[in-house]
């Protein structure tokens, strides 16, 4: 077990009712838990399946360097990449229509 956070931004409400079965919605958006890694990939199965054209980030506690592991959904300006094994996030620049 280990603690999960997930975060959704403009997501459809059936994936936040989906969320709310498994973790605690403790603000607008952000869900809290402690699951297995088995329920983990479920819920992230089921943000992938559900999440649309919302997005989500999802960290979990884990034994690696940073002490956490995550992953992204969706469009964002923030970009995961990896830099000589550490996960980090860059960020885009804005978007000029």
């Amino acid at each position: 077990m280990a603690m999960l956070v997930v975060i959704t931004e403009a997501v459809p409400p059936r994936l936040r009712g989906r969320l709310a079965v498994w973790l605690l919605e403790i603000r607008a958006g952000v869900y809290v838990g402690d699951v297995s890694r088995r329920i983990r990939e479920m819920i992230w199965e089921q943000i992938e399946a559900l999440a649309e054209d919302g997005n989500v980030a999802m960290a979990w506690a884990s034994n690696h360097e940073s002490g956490f592991e995550f992953q992204t959904y969706g469009e964002n300006r923030r970009e995961p990449i990896d830099h000589d094994g550490l996960r980090l996030v860059r960020f885009l620049p804005p978007q000029v229509n």
